[in-house]
């Protein structure tokens, strides 16, 4: 009977996985300017600018590329998802010229992988293409490998635009998830995304699953000396952002909340500015507005009034 077992030489087998769900939130007095908020916030994170923020992580973390999938919603949201790898796949060759090639010496994983993620590439060519892994050529790290990891090691994006049907408070919600299996850390990334979205509050989550072993055999369930997500959060970014911290130690679980700490009405008006209130509209604004936060923040309907 043969054997189909991948045989993973050296590999890292810990599997890393960073959420990372960030809120805008925002007040309309129209449902004009309700709707053109949603179209600013849908046109300002459509697939093409996520697809660039993702692929900068890639480079943060240092992995690989191996195939973006990306896709606009009607009447709006996006969505964008890449599915990379710790080793690259370095060369592409057409489908039709892989049977000259001779396949004893050379290690190919035929494929419909979208090409065009990589440079040099024909866009047209891209459901007729062989994948050769560099890698090959070493004989320990098989195309095969890369691919058989390709459900662990992937970074993916969702937006959700959302209103309060009569309340005026528009939400717009992204939710990044970034795993690798391997070396390649995700919280590398964190600050990058930090910056990217600007976020009012941020919900952080990164845990750690499987093992790895050590020269002797003893198993190391996480190859990070991490107390707190806030370790890899910059200077700035903390002095800005009430945290607090959730964590299981024991079973490789980190969460931190992040809620802005200075409020100015201004920034959360849309179609319109303080200036253009009076002062008790200003007022209850500001607490429903307010309100909405903390029931992100805290991730529970308010019955008190602000």
């Amino acid at each position: 009977m043969k054997n189909n077992k991948i045989k993973l030489f050296g590999f890292n087998n810990l599997t890393k996985t960073l959420s990372f769900n960030m809120y805008d939130i925002c007040y309309t007095k129209t449902v004009f300017d309700r709707d053109a908020y949603i179209s600013y916030i849908d046109e300002q994170y459509n697939a093409e600018r996520l697809t660039k923020i993702l692929k900068h992580v890639t480079e943060i973390i240092g992995a690989n590329i191996l195939n973006i999938a990306k896709q606009d919603y009607d009447p709006q949201g996006a969505s964008v998802t890449l599915l990379v790898s710790e080793e690259p796949v370095n060369n592409i060759i057409p489908r039709g010229n892989c049977h000259s090639l001779d396949a004893n010496n050379l290690d190919l994983e035929t494929s419909n992988f979208d090409t065009n993620r990589f440079d040099n590439s024909d866009e047209n060519n891209a459901d007729n293409a062989c994948i050769i892994s560099k890698a090959s050529s070493a004989k320990n790290i098989k195309p095969e490998s890369v691919v058989a990891h390709l459900d662990k090691s992937h970074i993916t994006v969702h937006t959700y635009p959302e209103y309060h049907p009569d309340g005026g408070v528009c939400t717009f919600r992204a939710d990044i998830d970034v795993s690798t299996c391997g070396k390649i850390s995700p919280l590398n990334a964190l600050n990058y995304l930090i910056s990217c979205f600007d976020a009012d509050i941020m919900t952080i989550d990164y845990r750690v699953r499987g093992f790895t072993r050590d020269i002797t055999g003893r198993k190391i369930f996480n190859d990070q000396n991490l107390t707190s997500i806030q370790s890899f959060i910059s200077k700035e970014v903390l002095d800005r952002y009430y945290m607090i911290d959730v964590n299981v130690y024991q079973e490789n679980i980190f969460h931190t909340k992040c809620k802005l700490k200075e409020f100015d009405l201004d920034n959360y008006l849309f179609g319109l500015s303080k200036d253009e209130l009076h002062a008790g509209e200003a007022r209850k604004i500001t607490q429903r507005l307010m309100k909405e936060m903390d029931e992100i923040f805290y991730g529970q309907n308010m019955a008190i009034d602000y």
